[in-house]
């Protein structure tokens, strides 16, 4: 992995090989990012997404093996109980043009990942929500 700084955005590429969760923690605890906005763009061969059920409160994860183009990775940064914490989402294309997505439990690349973190200036916290079953933002 290596990225670039440029203002407030954090450019990156994740390598063959690497895992983008934990690249992502890494450049974040590397930077002090307490609270921003990801994207990117890629390729991955073995993955684990989930798709949470509120009724249950508990995630069904799936794992996703072959060549799969990521079309999008979205999601955010912020804080719970003093760590990083990464909130994010990725759709897949697989090589019949079908897509897969949900939430993003991790993720090898297979080519490359192209991706951003716009960082924004702030503390951002989250809290677990017992009620939902899930760690939610708290303002």
């Amino acid at each position: 992995m290596i990225y670039k700084i440029v203002a407030n955005k954090i450019i990156f590429r994740v390598d063959r090989g690497e895992e983008i969760v934990s690249s992502i923690k890494q450049i974040c605890k590397d930077n002090n990012i307490k609270a921003g906005l990801i994207s990117g763009i890629g390729a991955t061969d073995n993955a684990e997404i989930g798709v949470y059920d509120v009724s249950n409160k508990v995630y069904k994860t799936e794992k996703i093996v072959g060549n799969h183009e990521i079309t999008s990775l979205l999601g955010n940064v912020s804080i719970m109980n003093g760590e990083t914490y990464l909130h994010l989402h990725i759709n897949l294309a697989n090589d019949e043009f079908g897509v897969i997505g949900g939430h993003l439990n991790s993720a090898i690349i297979s080519g490359t990942l192209e991706a951003v973190i716009d960082i924004i200036d702030s503390e951002i916290y989250r809290e677990r929500n017992e009620d939902i079953g899930l760690n939610l933002l708290v303002f």
